[in-house]
Formats: C-alpha cells, sequence, structure tokens
C-alpha cells in the first residue's frame, strides 16, 4: 500500500466501493444490461401534446387502448411540475427562460383546456411578452405552430424536399450535416411542403402571446451569422417560397417519393429491426408521424402503428402523472457500468461482468449506415450505438466505450468484438485528427447560418471529449504516441485547449467532463504527465475544486464562459476530476485524496436509501443524489440528466483508486451476485 492513506481509510474506501458494486448490480437486467432513465425537459411532454393534437388524436385511444385525453392529462400534469415560480420553463433546473419552451408548454395546456387567465398560466404568459413574445421562437417550436394554424407558413425555414436528390459534391449534402439533423430535417421537408395546417377556434389559439402580427408572419432569425450569409439564406428562403407556389422544380414529386423511402428505411419499416423510430430518438420519430399523415398515411396503417408504439415506449407513468424520455440509453449505461466494474478488478469470469459482455455483443452494428457515405467501401459494419435497436447510425463514443470495456472484460470472443469496433473507428478519423460522434466529418461553417440550424448542431465536428476517449481506448488496445494516428490526435486536442487550461464539453457539463475526457487518453497512450499542457489541465482543475473537496458545474458554463466550472456540487463531476488528479498526479495526490473522502462522505447509507426527501429518486444504498444535469444534447439547446452517472462514475473513480493503491482482492464475486437482484423499473 502506499503512503497517501492508512489502513483505516483503505478499508472506509473499499467498503464504499462494495457498497457501490452491490448497488449497481442490483440494477443490472435480468439479461445483462443496464437502462437507467434518461431526463429531458418540459419540451418533450408539450411537443408530444401538440403533436396529439396536430394529428387530430388528442380525443382517440392510445396506441396501447388506454384514453387518449386522459393520457395526454397526466403528461400535463408532470410537464407542470416543471414549471418555475415566474411561470417560466427551463432546459435544466436552474436554467434562465427557455422562451420556445415556456410558449409551447403554454399552447399544450391550453389547448387540453387550462383557463389562460388560471395564475400559473398568466405567469408564463408575461415571461413570455417580456422576452419579445412567442415572435421569437426557434424553427423548430414554428414548425408546431404553423401546423396548428397559429403563424403563416411563410414564418417557417423552407426546407425543400430535392436536397434528398442533391450530389454528393454539392456543400449542402446530406452526409455533410450531422446524422441527428439528417433524421429531421428530411421529414421536416415533407412538412414544409405539404403545409398541413389545422384551424382551431380563436379560443384555443395563442394570439395574447405575440407583440407583433407582422412579426408572426415572416422568416425571423435568432442564428448569429454575418451579415452576407444572413441575407443569402434569406434570400435563398425567399426564392424557396416562390417555387412552392408554382409547385416546387419538376423533380419534386420524385424527391418527396425519395424522402418517404429514405425515412421509412431509416425507421426500420421493412420489418428487419434494425431500429426503434427514425433515429431512434424523439424529435423525428415526432416528425415522422406529422409528415407521413401529410402524406395521406392513415392512422390505421401498420406503419403509424409501429411508429406509435416505439414513441409510446418512452413514457415513464409514476402517481399519476406521465413523464417522457427523449431515447433510450442501454448500450451508454451498459457499456460504462461494465468499464466501471473493470476498474474495480471484474472480468468475464465473474458473472454479473460475463452477462453484460455478452448483451453488448449482441448488439453489434452489421449494417452499412449513413456513415458509410464518407469512408472507403473496404470498411466493415462494426461498433454500437447508444440505443436498443439503431443500426443505422452507431457512434464513435458508445463503440469506444463498449470496446475498452470488452477488452478489459477479457475472453476470445469480447476482444475481437473490441478490435472490430476500434478498426471501424479508425476509419471515421477526421483530417484535423479528431473523432466526432457519428461520421467523419468536415467542419463547414456556413452551415451554420442556415435559418433552420438553430438547434446549435448543424454539424457534427470533431470534439475534444470524443477524441479523449478514443485515445484511452487505443491505449488499452496498445496503440501509442509512437503510432500516426495517436500523434494527429493527440495534435488536435492541444490545439482544442481554453487559455485556463481546461476543454471543452460538448457531450457532459462541460469542461470538467471535457478535461476529463481530453486529458486521460493522450496520458495513457505515452504522454507525460509533466508536459506543459498537461498540467495546465490539472492546474486548473485543482483551481476550481471546492474547500470540502467536491467540483461542480452548471451547464450556465455553456452561456457565460466565466462560469467554467462553478456550479453545486454533484458525484458525477467530482469523480470525473478526481480522475483526471489521479491521472496527473498520482494516486496519493492530497486533492485527489479529498475528492474521494468527498465521494465516500457523501454516498448513501441504507438510512439514507430510505428516506425520500433526501433520496428523491429512490436510489438504493451505495449510489448517490444527484439531481443536477450533467450531460449534453446540443449545447445552449438541450440537456440531460442521465440516472447512472452518479452511480457508475464515482464506482470508476473509487475503483482506479484502490487499484492505484494495491488493494487486496475484491469480496468474493458470488457474495455479489447473490446480494444483487434484477428490477424492472429504471432508477
Amino acid at each position: 500500500m502506499s503512503n497517501g492513506i492508512s489502513q483505516h481509510d483503505f478499508d472506509r474506501y473499499a467498503a464504499s466501493q462494495r457498497r457501490a458494486i452491490n448497488a449497481l448490480t442490483t440494477l443490472q437486467k435480468e439479461d445483462g444490461h443496464w437502462c437507467a432513465e434518461l431526463q429531458g425537459d418540459s419540451i418533450l411532454e408539450s411537443e408530444y401534446i401538440l403533436m396529439k393534437f396536430i394529428l387530430g388524436q388528442e380525443d382517440e385511444p392510445m396506441a396501447d387502448g388506454r384514453p387518449g385525453r386522459e393520457t395526454l392529462g397526466k403528461i400535463a400534469a408532470y410537464m407542470k411540475t416543471l414549471q418555475r415560480e415566474d411561470g417560466s420553463f427551463g432546459q435544466y433546473p436552474g436554467a434562465g427562460v427557455d422562451l420556445s419552451a415556456t410558449v409551447k408548454a403554454y399552447f399544450a395546456l391550453k389547448l387540453l383546456g387550462e383557463d389562460s387567465e388560471a395564475p400559473h398560466m398568466a405567469r408564463a404568459r408575461q415571461v413570455i411578452l417580456h422576452d419579445g413574445g412567442a415572435e421569437r421562437c426557434n424553427s423548430f417550436s414554428n414548425f408546431y405552430l404553423a401546423c396548428l394554424g397559429q403563424i403563416s407558413w411563410d414564418a417557417v425555414p423552407a426546407i425543400p424536399p430535392e436536397i434528398v436528390l442533391l450530389p454528393k459534391w454539392f456543400y449542402f449534402h446530406l452526409s455533410k450535416v450531422s446524422a441527428w439533423t439528417r433524421t429531421m430535417i428530411l421529414p421536416l421537408s415533407l412538412v414544409t411542403t405539404l403545409r398541413p395546417r389545422r384551424e382551431l377556434p380563436p379560443e384555443m389559439g395563442i394570439d395574447e402571446l405575440y407583440h407583433s402580427s407582422v412579426d408572426r408572419h415572416r422568416l425571423t432569425s435568432v442564428i448569429d451569422a454575418p451579415a452576407f450569409w444572413s441575407g443569402f439564406f434569406f434570400t435563398t428562403d425567399a426564392a424557396l417560397k416562390i417555387a412552392h407556389r408554382f409547385g416546387g422544380t419538376p423533380v419534386r414529386k420524385i424527391a418527396i417519393r425519395r424522402v418517404i423511402d429514405w425515412m421509412l428505411e431509416r425507421a426500420g419499416q421493412d420489418g428487419s429491426r434494425a431500429t426503434d423510430g427514425l433515429g431512434a430518438i424523439f424529435p423525428p420519430m415526432v416528425y415522422l408521424q406529422i409528415a407521413l399523415k401529410a402524406c395521406g398515411y392513415e392512422r390505421g396503417h401498420e406503419v403509424i402503428q409501429r411508429a406509435e408504439r416505439e414513441l409510446d415506449a418512452f413514457f415513464i407513468e409514476q402517481d399519476d402523472l406521465i413523464r417522457i424520455q427523449p431515447c433510450f440509453s442501454p448500450i451508454w449505461d451498459t457499456g460504462i457500468a461494465l468499464y466501471a466494474l473493470a476498474d474495480c478488478g471484474m472480468t468475464v469470469e465473474d458473472e454479473p461482468a460475463r452477462r453484460a459482455a455478452d448483451w453488448l455483443r449482441s448488439k453489434e452494428c452489421t449494417l452499412r449506415g449513413d456513415w458509410a457515405d464518407n469512408v472507403s467501401d473496404t470498411v466493415e459494419p462494426a461498433g454500437w450505438y447508444f440505443e436498443y435497436h439503431n443500426n443505422w447510425y452507431p457512434d464513435c463514443d458508445d463503440t469506444v466505450m463498449v470496446a475498452m470495456a470488452l477488452k478489459c472484460m477479457g475472453g476470445k470472443a469480447n476482444i475481437e468484438a473490441a478490435q472490430r469496433g476500434v478498426t471501424w473507428t479508425f476509419a471515421l478519423q477526421n483530417d484535423d485528427g479528431g473523432w466526432a460522434a457519428f461520421d467523419k466529418t468536415t467542419h463547414r461553417r456556413i452551415l451554420e447560418y442556415i435559418p433552420f440550424a438553430d438547434h446549435n448542431a448543424m454539424q457534427d465536428p470533431s470534439c475534444p471529449d470524443i477524441t479523449g476517449r478514443t485515445l484511452e481506448c487505443l491505449s488499452i488496445h496498445g496503440y501509442t504516441v509512437d503510432d500516426a494516428p495517436v500523434r494527429r490526435a493527440i495534435d488536435y486536442i492541444k490545439s482544442r485547449q481554453e487559455p485556463e487550461g481546461c476543454f471543452f464539453g460538448r457531450w457532459g457539463v462541460n469542461y470538467i467532463y471535457g478535461t476529463w475526457q481530453a486529458i486521460i487518453g493522450p496520458i495513457r497512450c505515452g504522454v507525460d504527465p509533466g508536459e506543459a499542457w498537461i498540467r495546465n489541465a490539472g492546474q486548473w482543475i485543482k483551481s476550481i475544486q471546492k474547500d470540502d473537496g467536491s467540483f461542480g458545474e452548471s451547464a450556465d458554463s455553456y452561456e457565460d464562459p466565466a462560469l467554467k466550472g462553478r456550479g453545486n456540487s454533484t458525484a458525477s463531476q467530482t469523480a470525473w476530476a478526481a480522475m483526471v488528479l489521479q491521472e496527473i498526479y498520482g494516486p496519493d495526490d492530497p486533492d485527489l485524496i479529498r475528492a474521494i473522502d468527498w465521494l465516500v462522505s457523501m454516498q448513501l447509507s441504507e438510512a439514507d436509501a430510505g428516506m425520500r426527501k433526501s433520496n428523491p429518486d429512490g436510489d438504493p444504498p451505495g449510489s448517490w443524489v444527484e439531481t443536477e444535469f450533467t450531460g449534453t444534447g446540443f449545447p445552449r439547446v438541450f440537456y440531460l440528466r442521465y440516472h447512472l452517472y452518479r452511480l457508475y462514475f464515482p464506482l470508476m473513480a473509487i475503483g482506479r483508486f484502490l487499484a492505484a493503491h494495491q488493494k487486496p482482492e475484491l469480496q468474493d464475486m458470488k457474495s455479489v451476485e447473490d446480494s444483487s437482484v434484477s428490477v424492472v423499473a429504471t432508477m
């Protein structure tokens, strides 16, 4: 044992690790995987309600037969619990006003019969008008408002379906925008072309939310674009709308048919079960139903019925409230959980780990999805996606996480599957040396100025967090700084370092996450922790540590970089920072020990776990409480609360810490298995 901790402290940390392992394995599903709740904000509930009114289904039975109006009422009841005291809705607890979210929530509640003069509605209306009125909604909200007759279709960005026919050399080709943008804009191209419109009685509308009748019916944009490009795209939009009045281009009918085929193929409507819905995520799954309705598909059609079932599977009903998840996260949760158990010494010989590894191997991609458009034809399908079924869209982040876990588990089948994932990942390295999420890409700044790019994720460029995690994976597979792809990736990461020494977090909140991911991979590939840029990152981490040893950062830092590393303390972010400290300064670093001490002190005991007030999510003993959103969907637009982040990341940090202190063998794994029960409910 090293000199940094006493035997007493070591035993205390080891006991904490055992409790966390018990908590994690208790939550493992019978077939070996994990999938906890994935929580978003109120737009999931409001957009679902608006969709049902667009489709005219608000009084019809749901896909599973339960009463539609009653179900929508439960969704609305949950949404109302998210309203703030001032009447607004936001992207996460403590965030500023989200105007578009507040408008959609108000409209959804009014459609369901809420009195517009009720105090909660009046407060929401006051916030909306104070912040500029509903005419300042983002483009993806305006699609709903136009479908329900509240604004003119001229106020909605034109998305011509002919984009599906563009040649690959064209600057705006589908392969040059992000995977999630493709799945959103193609169904919306049908919606903006066919222009479905449900006329509502005036008393159900939201006239009272607008300041200007002129701005209400013309295209505006909140995108901060250079004057030239703003003018160019607004002129293009006007030209497209003029062409629309004359039936579009001569190939419009062909384009519409091609878009429908594209959507249905990627929605798995051929019976292949390649995916659970278009993109396997909420927004395109909603847009698909609206687009197909506009194309004349009846609700009884098997394509529509399946689309409804897949979307409604995101419901979580509890206490007569229904909240909606944006998607499922089983491969992500299982990959990280298995990797955390590997850091605690588990291998394929241990039953919980074996079952998880077997389940992950069963989810390996076998389809040449959209990613194949930008790589050599010789690259074989491989890798992993995020959800239960999404074979069209494996991603680098999930692939390298699973490849790390399987490699660490050992066993011939696991190692071979992991190597296939690594080979696939190499093919997706970008020319700048980094990795993006879903595709091999080149950043094209101009695409960010298109009027419907206000979801702040039109593209999928390289980012330091995914690149760093990829390097961590490569190090486990034996790659080092002597390998050219590794050197190029390290150069990319260094080029993205902030002046303070930290790194931006594209997929997690925010600079703590980005720094954790960006630093560990290069060090494990052979970069000297004493190099200046690594030390600068470590000093930044130390500079934001709190007196009690913890770390925390709010997603407010995406809006104001001055808030880097500042926010409520969380278990996940403290774990990320602790792993950075250990990697740079070693296991005896006093600041690392303070972080580990905080994690151990905040772990739920048996008594804590039974108290709803101090444990609002009902976590098992051995887990941690964390109500903050530490996951990122679209920076500045949509954030996520992963309900297992508070458990497997602290376990990972404690496991690495104990391993570095030459911990004795883990408790008998059989006792862990005997105490583990599979539960169906998510955390």
